[in-house]
């Protein structure tokens, strides 16, 4: 087990009606909304306890000090040619483990983004030997609710407001948005390579919500377990009187973590597709000549739900509309113009500028009514560099080639797939979680403990790049 992470040992299993109460995970219960029996829990509102770094004793570092010398010789030596040593102890700088995160995103090998048990995207490991831990803010979901012919509404971002990063209210960026949710009766549940976050009643009393975010983890498939994408299914239950309207929000930054947004020469691209999946595309300049990367956000479109994009906003009040006019227009319609899909690329963005991207879906609940909406992420960075010049093309790339534009391909296959990966998952772990010889600890700590795999910084290659 790596030290340091959430997913640590328990001598007995959290159950899931110590977090959500019986009657919601029964109302859930469809379409794969409910959490599962053996998962590792843990509530909205949880404060992430600080990491302490261990230490050795006089003798083991004595036992240790040849291979420290070994070490520390290496690490000068990689610093004489002016790269940055992939494994250093001797700098505190480094991308740790950390007991705030929960499963990550994407499948092995194509660069990993971690999402936190809160709901923050952070930990980006895109580019080899790149790693920013910050959360980049933007990236969120929201829910816009409005019942009894607009007379009661309810919004907010699905993440607890007590978030580093956020300044004041009332200024022109995020913080201008509705941060409602205190996460007392949200809760997070990981069982790698999916996780349920269930909202039960907040913010909307009458409405119960489970987001389920699902990786192409799968064993025995060297295809889709190579795919940078993950999905996010919103499975929505009224149990009020009243018919609501529900629109679900999520929102980017053309950003691969830290201040990479601020470099400036991003383009944001609408699309739309012929069978319901439509979104942004993101492309993002990267800095010091390293392969650009695209990202893709979508959700899709069915019978029942609408879906909307706005291809730019910002956080400032320059250039693009503000991310507090953006808000203001989703608590007042709940949607976007249908005339955006048709607004081209984006004028690359200035130095400074913080550009992103949303994508809007809604839908009508009915009285006691259920409802699911799905939304996707993707990114391509078709070409992985090292520091000493050896250029690879990742091994997704086999499937769907070396263009950046092979994200819309990618978020568009996972939106359709995502059941069948889903089936192939519980196929793989149902004979260990049904096993009633295993202790319960084991069952939900040896499937989480697999997240290394993913986030562990590791890259999966295709072929040569010449």
């Amino acid at each position: 087990m790596v030290s340091g992470h959430i997913f640590h040992c328990r001598k007995s299993s959290w159950p899931a009606e110590e977090y959500v109460s019986k009657v919601t995970l029964q109302l859930l219960d469809f379409d794969g909304g409910a959490p599962p029996e053996h998962a590792w829990r843990r509530r909205l509102n949880s404060h992430a306890n600080r990491l302490k770094e261990f230490s050795v004793t006089f003798m083991e570092a004595v036992r240790m000090l040849s291979l420290g010398v070994r070490l520390w010789s290496y690490v000068r030596e990689e610093a004489s040619q002016g790269r940055k040593a992939p494994i250093d102890p001797f700098t505190k700088e480094q991308c740790k483990p950390s007991a705030s995160l929960g499963v990550p995103l994407g499948g092995m090998g194509s660069g990993s983004i971690s999402r936190g048990f809160r709901g923050e995207f952070k930990h980006w490991q895109i580019l080899p030997g790149s790693c920013e831990t910050s959360p980049v803010m933007a990236n969120q979901f929201s829910i816009f609710i409005s019942r009894d012919g607009g007379n009661r509404k309810y919004s907010s971002v699905l993440a607890p407001g007590h978030h580093e990063g956020l300044q004041k209210n009332g200024d022109l960026g995020i913080s201008s948005w509705d941060w409602n949710l205190t996460g007392q009766h949200s809760t997070y549940h990981a069982l790698f390579p999916r996780a349920w976050t269930v909202y039960d009643g907040e913010p909307d009393p009458d409405l119960k919500i489970s987001c389920r975010q699902i990786s192409p983890f799968i064993p025995h498939n060297y295809r889709e377990s190579s795919l940078p994408t993950s999905v996010f299914v919103y499975t929505l239950v009224n149990t009020g009187r009243e018919r609501a309207k529900v629109s679900l929000l999520m929102t980017w930054a053309n950003s691969i973590g830290g201040v990479s947004h601020h470099s400036g020469g991003h383009i944001n691209e609408p699309f739309i597709g012929d069978d319901g999946v439509s979104g942004v595309l993101l492309h993002h300049k990267t800095a010091k000549d390293n392969p650009p990367v695209t990202f893709a956000i979508a959700a899709c479109e069915t019978q029942n739900v609408t879906v909307t994009v706005l291809p730019c906003f910002g956080l400032s009040g320059e250039n693009y509309v503000t991310a507090k006019d953006m808000w203001g227009n989703m608590v007042q319609d709940g949607h976007f113009e249908r005339d955006n899909f048709h607004a081209g690329p984006s004028i690359p963005s200035c130095a400074g500028d913080t550009l992103c991207a949303a994508v809007s879906a809604s839908t009508w609940v009915e009285p006691h009514g259920r409802c699911t909406v799905a939304f996707a992420v993707a990114w391509s960075s078709p070409k992985v560099k090292f520091q000493k010049g050896c250029t690879y093309h990742r091994r997704y790339t086999k499937f769907y080639g070396t263009s950046e534009r092979s994200a819309l391909n990618l978020v568009h296959d996972a939106l359709k797939n995502y059941k069948c990966w889903e089936e192939e998952i519980e196929k793989w772990q149902n004979p260990i979680l049904k096993d009633e010889k295993l202790p319960e600890w084991y069952k939900f700590t040896l499937f989480n403990e697999l997240y290394f795999l993913v986030a562990g910084g590791t890259v999966w290659t295709g072929i040569l790049s010449l």
